[in-house]
């Protein structure tokens, strides 16, 4: 877990009135993420280097739309500069996340996690997480196929961020 890593957390999917409002879609799981007077990084979309640049910003305010967010941003005012914003992604450093509750883990740190199951056999690299309903299902790729996990505690028996690895007891027909 490198501290200074930037984590995506959200992407801007389009404007909203006339003041320079961004509709933002969230990846964190708590809208704390992006409150009010919290610093961000912002990597543009643009088609030529200027507009691509990596840079700080400031929410100004947010609030609750549809199943995103609105978000105010210092020194975006008016439709148009906002509209030059639609594509970029917002990060954030992974060291000012709050740290994970006991036995739970951000996501970022387990993707490319070996995955080793009976036997130390090695199955394959965490490539993806696909949240589900009841629970989440880790999908594990090796060997050109692909492994659905799902994230139980009675299938993910260990996870060693320090290694890199987890251990999984997969279920019969897995």
């Amino acid at each position: 877990m490198e501290p200074d890593r930037l984590l995506s957390i959200g992407k801007v999917v389009g404007v909203h009135g006339l003041r320079g409002a961004l509709k933002v879609a969230s990846h964190a799981e708590s809208p704390d993420t992006f409150a009010a007077g919290r610093t961000l990084i912002l990597r543009g979309p643009g088609a030529n280097e200027e507009a691509r640049r990596e840079r700080s910003c400031t929410i100004e305010w947010v609030q609750p739309h549809q199943r995103g967010l609105l978000i105010g941003l210092e020194g975006v005012a008016g439709r148009t500069a906002a509209e030059s914003l639609v594509g970029a992604q917002f990060y954030i450093r992974r060291s000012e996340l709050p740290p994970p509750e006991e036995g739970a883990y951000y996501w970022a740190d387990l993707i490319g996690l070996t995955v080793v199951g009976a036997g130390d056999k090695r199955l394959g690299r965490l490539t993806a997480i696909l949240p589900t309903g009841s629970n989440d299902v880790y999908v594990v790729g090796g060997d050109g196929e692909e492994i659905l996990v799902p994230a139980l505690e009675s299938v993910v028996i260990d996870i060693d961020l320090t290694a890199r690895t987890m251990r999984v007891d997969l279920p019969e027909g897995l």
